[in-house]
């Protein structure tokens, strides 16, 4: 869509730069054998492994998500700029839990779901936004892709939410929630390429 693009150019933008942004902190401390080192940077391996699989899947639902809308609006345009400012933060307690999560830190667990799960109400935001009485869907979209992202959308902020308070437990068992709803989203994304497609 000529009036998404300008819009969809941008957001690929920040994407890539977040994304890039992640492994500039994936690095070795500098002290011991390198093997000593690979092995001590294992918590930095995960936080990125887990942070870009979400920022990628969600990259992918966002081209999905657009593929759907037909038209822009300013409000939808500035809850699309929150989105994307999040976006651009994770790279920050992605840092912070890889920094931190062998001495099982669940502060940096909690910013990191703290993050993650503002990342899922912006999102869900933005699509609700757009899908509320089909308010800016173009009319050629498919009515059971729309319906199906919407019930993919529907539940993400509370599982994240979920997972972000379990840091409160234990930072470890956070960490695993949050790849777990990373392999959820990367096999539940497949079946929405196919639905769109």
């Amino acid at each position: 869509m000529q009036e998404t693009a300008r819009l969809e150019t941008f957001s690929d933008g920040v994407f890539a730069i977040a994304a890039t942004l992640l492994i500039l902190d994936v690095r070795l401390s500098g002290h011991g054998s390198v093997s000593h080192q690979l092995t001590h940077a294992s918590p930095s391996y995960a936080a990125y492994a887990i942070s870009f699989a979400t920022l990628e899947i969600v990259w992918v639902n966002h081209h999905t998500v657009f593929a759907q809308i037909g038209r822009v609006v300013r409000t939808f345009l500035f809850i699309n700029v929150l989105f994307l400012i999040v976006i651009a933060f994770s790279p920050f307690p992605t840092r912070v839990l890889a920094e931190h999560l062998r001495e099982g830190s669940k502060a940096a667990a909690f910013a990191y779901g703290l993050t993650f799960t503002a990342m899922a109400i912006c999102y869900g935001a933005l699509w609700f936004y757009a899908a509320l009485g089909r308010r800016l869907i173009d009319p050629r979209a498919d009515q059971r892709v729309v319906s199906g992202i919407s019930r993919s959308f529907a539940p993400g902020s509370i599982i994240y939410l979920i997972a972000t308070l379990s840091s409160l437990v234990a930072a470890w068992l956070a960490v695993a929630l949050y790849a777990a709803i990373a392999l959820f989203y990367v096999l539940e994304s497949s079946l929405f390429g196919r639905d769109a497609e």
